[in-house]
């Protein structure tokens, strides 16, 4: 399991209950908003040794290690930006029949989205949750923050059909939005076809099945047929030129003048 991250949101939950101290794993990582928040309002984050704690009856199952249980609760969180949509789309998840986990922000005043990102992918990725939501103006940052996290693979959705596709082919475990490039109407379908739409088990090439998922690097397949590069080169002419690049053979090709230079176009 990756290190848990501290955030601004926690430090905001001590300080509501009164706490002048708040302790974290000794290997935490703590963002740069929840530690200028601490050391303003004097809250001392003591760094402790945490024991692996066995998994109580009923827990959610983490779906990086195992079939996720669909019963499980959904955590959805924030920006300021994003605070009235996750108002509304915490209702409707709630009325699809799951328990909704809130994980901030609490009202609109201006804050960071990182740090409500790493709260919702946390709970993912620790099994506290079955899947996320996390909304900011455009869906972008939020899904590059929760992808950070080991265990998430974070996708941001623009209609069914992504939603559809990220979950079925990508095994997508939380879903981010923007709140001010969707409808309220699109983003509940979104979400209800996010919560709905099972892993297909990954997909199969040549008839061997394999787990796009479980890939840690990316690869390079080797392709029979030839990539061609044009590269451009005006009032110049290049010969071919073979170049391997991890098993895969690509042919670089010389183009007319009329192309911008520095462009280039890719086939098969």
């Amino acid at each position: 399991m990756g290190r848990r991250a501290i955030t601004e949101s926690m430090v905001r939950e001590a300080m509501g209950r009164g706490d002048k101290k708040l302790e974290i794993p000794r290997d935490a990582v703590v963002t740069a908003a929840a530690e200028d928040l601490a050391n303003a309002r004097g809250v001392v984050l003591i760094r402790m040794d945490v024991q692996a704690v066995t998994p109580t009856a009923g827990a959610v199952t983490n779906p990086v290690r195992g079939l996720p249980d669909r019963s499980g609760p959904v955590v959805i969180g924030s920006d300021h930006g994003g605070f009235q949509l996750k108002v509304t789309l915490a209702a409707h998840v709630s009325a699809l029949g799951y328990t909704v986990l809130d994980a901030g922000t609490k009202d609109e005043t201006p804050c960071d989205y990182p740090d409500y990102a790493f709260t919702v992918a946390q709970m993912v990725a620790d099994g506290k949750a079955w899947r996320g939501i996390m909304i900011d103006g455009a869906g972008i940052g939020s899904c590059m923050a929760v992808n950070k996290v080991p265990g998430v693979r974070g996708a941001c959705c623009h209609n069914e059909f992504t939603a559809r596709n990220a979950c079925e082919h990508n095994n997508a475990n939380v879903l981010t939005l923007g709140s001010r490039v969707l409808g309220v109407e699109v983003c509940k379908a979104i979400v209800k076809v996010f919560l709905e739409t099972p892993f297909a088990g990954g997909g199969t090439r040549r008839g061997s099945p394999r787990s796009r998922t479980s890939r840690s690097d990316l690869e390079v397949r080797p392709n029979p047929n030839r990539v061609m590069i044009a590269a451009s080169a005006p009032r110049r002419t290049f010969a071919f030129q073979e170049v391997k690049i991890l098993q895969t053979t690509f042919v670089l090709k010389s183009t007319r003048s009329e192309y911008h230079e520095n462009s280039y176009s890719f086939w098969t």
